[in-house]
């Protein structure tokens, strides 16, 4: 008698439609009390645990619906998926805020860069000056952008499954 086996991308799909969810909320959330610009640890970190935490609870969810059975292959497949999920409907975000919410929020972030880079190095030429903004304005390209972001989410994914993956993996008896 065969089992029924769960698909990954069921998981996959779910879970990173709910990371998505998750995380966009949180984006909006500090929009709306106008820390969008804010870079601290503070926010790294709680995006961190709302990433690990989703990948995790997607990949153990995995495991119960399998028997309790969890291949490496499987929490990659998963974690993975999820983080591709999120990170596909994160950039669509990223599109509709930066376009649509936010029109100005590139030009007022790299404004910002701006000060705090003279902030730190006050002994900048203009050329160096310049050539800094060069830099930013082309890594705030939206298609450069939108690729970027999607790596990153595959990166951190990976990681975050192949831990997850070695800690909970419980191979299925031969029989």
């Amino acid at each position: 008698m065969e089992e029924n086996q769960p698909k990954t991308g069921k998981y996959a799909l779910n879970f990173g439609a709910l990371l998505a969810i998750v995380s966009i909320t949180f984006s909006l959330m500090l929009y709306f009390m106008e820390m969008h610009y804010e870079r601290s640890w503070g926010l790294t970190i709680v995006n961190a645990v709302i990433m690990i935490s989703i990948v995790v609870l997607g990949i153990s969810q995995f495991k119960k619906a399998n028997g309790g059975f969890l291949t490496l292959t499987e929490a990659l497949k998963v974690g993975l998926g999820i983080a591709l999920i999120a990170g596909i409907l994160g950039v669509l975000y990223q599109f509709v805020f930066t376009n649509y919410i936010e029109p100005d929020f590139m030009l007022n972030t790299m404004e910002m860069q701006k000060r705090e880079m003279l902030a730190k190095n006050p002994n900048m030429t203009q050329e160096q000056i310049d050539g800094a903004m060069e830099m930013m304005e082309t890594f705030s390209n939206p298609a450069l952008g939108a690729a970027i972001g999607i790596v990153v989410s595959l990166f951190f994914g990976f990681i975050i499954s192949l831990f997850s993956g070695l800690i909970m993996k419980k191979q299925k008896p031969e029989h």
